[in-house]
C-alpha cells in the first residue's frame, strides 16, 4: 500500500471477500472473508483459494482499502489472462494482479496507490 509519493501506508486496513470454488458467495457466514491492516512498510498477504467463475462475471476478488483517517476506497482485483475479461463490463485492466507459481499454489501481488501525500 502506498500513497501518491510512494510512501508505504502502515496500519491500511485491508478486507478482502471472494465466490467459492462453486461460484457461489457464503452470504450466511464468513467463508473466504478476511481483513487485516498493513505493517509499517505497507505490506498485506492473504492466502485464499482461486475462486470459481459464477454467471456474468469473470474471476475477481472483492476489495475494500481504508487508509488510517481516509475514506474507503471499494474495488476489484482481476487474474491475467482470465478470457472472460473481455466481456466482463466492470473489468478493468489497471486492476489486473501480477500473478506467478508458488510452490504448490499461485502467489498474487497488487500494489494500492492511494490518493493521499
Amino acid at each position: 500500500m502506498l500513497t501518491r509519493s510512494c510512501r508505504p501506508v502502515a496500519r491500511a486496513l485491508v478486507d478482502l471477500w471472494h465466490a467459492d470454488e462453486r461460484g457461489d458467495y457464503d452470504n450466511a457466514g464468513f467463508r473466504y472473508r478476511g481483513h487485516l491492516f498493513t505493517d509499517d512498510a505497507g505490506r498485506y498477504r492473504f492466502r485464499t483459494i482461486l475462486p470459481a467463475l459464477y454467471p456474468g462475471r469473470t474471476r475477481h476478488y472483492h476489495v475494500k482499502v481504508q487508509a488510517p483517517q481516509q475514506p474507503v476506497l471499494t474495488t476489484q482485483l482481476y487474474f491475467p489472462d482470465e478470457p472472460g475479461n473481455s466481456r466482463d463490463g466492470l473489468f478493468r485492466r489497471e486492476l489486473v494482479m501480477r500473478m506467478a507459481e508458488a510452490g504448490d499454489g499461485l502467489s498474487a501481488q497488487f500494489a494500492f496507490v492511494l490518493d493521499i501525500r
